[in-house]
């Protein structure tokens, strides 16, 4: 099948990709009058979007490059089912993405790279109002803080996490035990300390949030186009799209495809040192005091996080490097239930061998070794916009990346300096 443009009075763009990343730049730009095609393999918000924390998490301005983790690798990663795993069949591949990771460790790098995220995440859930208001979902936006939890850290510790967020111009509060339990009661006495982000905000279900806004870029004009694209044929006057199904023309081109992206940005030239970093999730059913929670929690030590959702509660965290196409180990997500007995003082009965499979998940993060989207204009192919690499960020970076790629397509300056998320910095 062959599909080539009709209209030659529209400027006719594909957005490969139909996670919140890439349902925000179609959004965005049928909004702006250009008739977009938004194409995915499985369906809307069917990957790493479907199922994730739902945490609008715009206090994580630090790169998750940091040096403490040298020491802490060796340990974390001969516990198959701690924080963080890493195949050993997968490091020689993984080993090149390593060797960029530990270089934005440097103090220069991770100072640049802390700002540019600042910038993202400043104003990212502004971002999103005028969207979730005109899609009629703003009860899926909920903004009441998270909190960072401490069991073992020393008070020292926890103060200076404290000082270092509001160095940075994070808003945030230091609570002891008695004050974060006057705020979430139905957390542990194990708990030491917290750090209370104020103006964050969550989901009570983040895949209702890419279903509500594709809907609307749908009613705009939008059309879903389901198939995986295999290669993209460049030319000054557009791009053909060789998909499963047949060939697709096009004027224009962004590419959302997350962790996904690699292969198609090798056959326009570039280097794209991404990695699938996996996270896994547990959803609880509701009806257990436990989903009385009024934000998310994340755990400091144990690098995982529980958030209030309209089924009942989520668990998700973890980090796993083995690829794209390893199958899921579900014993990380079991795994998340062990650590909320620590944090939780009350959780329902839980037999990982009677839960049901719907209730497990696992997605691919897209993470960048420095921690930075790549966002920008392809440098050697004019037509073409990359809108990928969000690690742990595409839910809270989707709405003002959505506003970037339209500002960047209708050629108009865009709301923030975007020099640090181009391809070029790999290239």
């Amino acid at each position: 099948m062959t599909i080539i443009k009709v209209d030659n009075s529209v400027i006719n763009i594909a957005v490969i990709g139909a996670g919140i990343i890439g349902i925000n730049c179609a959004l965005e730009l049928q909004s702006l009058g250009f008739q977009v095609t938004l194409i995915d393999k499985l369906g809307i918000g069917e990957g790493c979007s479907k199922a994730n924390a739902g945490h609008f998490a715009t206090e994580q301005v630090f790169p998750l490059a940091e040096p403490s983790l040298l020491w802490q690798f060796p340990k974390l990663l001969l516990n198959p089912l701690g924080p963080i795993s890493l195949s050993a069949i997968y490091l020689p591949k993984a080993l090149p993405w390593f060797g960029q990771f530990i270089i934005n460790m440097l103090p220069g790098k991770r100072a640049s790279n802390s700002e540019a995220l600042k910038a993202l995440n400043k104003n990212a859930i502004n971002y999103y109002r005028p969207l979730l208001k005109e899609a009629e979902a703003e009860n899926l936006l909920t903004l009441k803080g998270s909190l960072l939890v401490f069991e073992k850290s020393s008070s020292k510790k926890i103060e200076r996490q404290f000082i270092r967020y509001k160095n940075a111009g994070i808003d945030v509060l230091l609570l002891d035990r008695q004050q974060t339990l006057l705020l979430e009661p139905c957390l542990s006495e194990n708990i030491y300390g917290s750090l209370y982000f104020t103006e964050v905000g969550h989901s009570v279900d983040p895949f209702a949030i890419c279903t509500k806004l594709a809907a609307l870029a749908f009613k705009k004009g939008c059309v879903f186009y389901q198939g995986e694209v295999l290669d993209i044929n460049y030319s000054t006057v557009g791009a053909s799209l060789i998909t499963t199904k047949g060939t697709l023309q096009f004027d224009q081109v962004v590419i959302a495809s997350g962790a996904w992206s690699k292969n198609l940005l090798k056959t326009l030239g570039y280097h794209l040192p991404i990695e699938a970093e996996r996270g896994y999730s547990l959803d609880l059913p509701i009806g257990t005091k436990v989903h009385k929670l009024s934000r998310p929690v994340a755990s400091a030590e144990r690098k995982f996080i529980i958030t209030p959702m309209a089924h009942g509660l989520r668990l998700a965290g973890t980090v796993e490097y083995a690829g794209l196409n390893k199958s899921a180990n579900m014993k990380r997500a079991d795994m998340l239930f062990k650590n909320a007995e620590q944090v939780l003082n009350i959780l329902p009965k839980y037999n990982p061998q009677k839960a049901k499979s719907t209730t497990k998940w696992m997605g691919h993060r897209p993470s960048m070794p420095d921690s930075l989207p790549v966002i920008g204009q392809a440098p050697n192919h004019e037509n073409i916009y990359f809108a990928l690499g969000h690690q742990h960020l595409g839910l809270t970076q989707g709405a003002i990346t959505g506003k970037i790629i339209g500002q960047l397509v209708s050629k108009k300056e865009t709301d923030i300096d975007i020099r640090p998320f181009c391809i070029s910095r790999f290239n």
